[in-house]
């Protein structure tokens, strides 16, 4: 677990930021405050601790990740994780964002100005997206692993791995969807919550 204040200068040390990242995450969570006063972008319990809560949440996947030149990001809302790992990536591979909010769509490309973070958002149902395919697929805290399969069985290029932030229970989730399709996984436990995990699947098809 991630021992530090919700400092977001401690966060970005901790993951070994560029002071460029740092600075357009700074930016980032400046915006996050502002509008999250008329959008619901967050809960507001959480913008006060924002830096680990959302912030080391979501760069902690970097790690995890493969060799990719497309990500897409599921259900992005405020732009976790995706949003964070495009800052990151410093425009290494292109970053994709399918929400169907249209207001959260408008927040994430705004600070996709606001920090010259060249990305690509898709105001659509998940369940529709079909325009990309994907290398690497993020989702946080969005559905069962058996929707987020459904949802991301038809964007996957071969090899391509899914990181999904979920909880510890997770585990009936998995069983349940071992009996139609099969795939690969690995868990991680969450750096920044005792309760969570982070799964990262490949090979993902129906089972017959």
């Amino acid at each position: 677990m991630i021992d530090i204040n919700d400092d977001l200068q401690a966060v970005g040390n901790y993951f070994n930021v560029s002071r460029e990242t740092l600075d357009k995450l700074k930016i980032y969570r400046d915006l996050l405050i502002k509008w999250n006063k008329s959008i619901n972008l967050v809960s507001k319990s959480t913008v006060s601790v924002s830096a680990v809560r959302h912030f080391a949440d979501s760069l902690q996947l970097w790690d995890l990740r493969t060799k990719f030149e497309t990500w897409v990001d599921l259900g992005s809302g405020a732009g976790f994780p995706g949003m964070v790992l495009a800052i990151l990536s410093e425009e290494k591979g292109s970053f994709h964002f399918v929400e169907s909010d249209a207001r959260k769509c408008a927040f994430i490309r705004n600070v996709s100005r606001e920090t010259n973070t060249p990305i690509t958002v898709y105001n659509e149902r998940i369940e529709a997206f079909d325009k990309v395919k994907a290398d690497v697929v993020s989702a946080r805290a969005l559905a069962s692993v058996e929707k987020l399969f459904e949802y991301t069985e038809k964007i996957l290029n071969p090899n391509a791995i899914c990181l999904y932030l979920k909880g510890l229970n997770c585990d009936r989730e998995l069983a349940k969807v071992s009996q139609s399709w099969d795939h690969e996984v690995e868990k991680f436990v969450s750096k920044t919550d005792k309760s969570g995990l982070i799964l990262r699947i490949k090979g993902i098809a129906r089972v017959g």
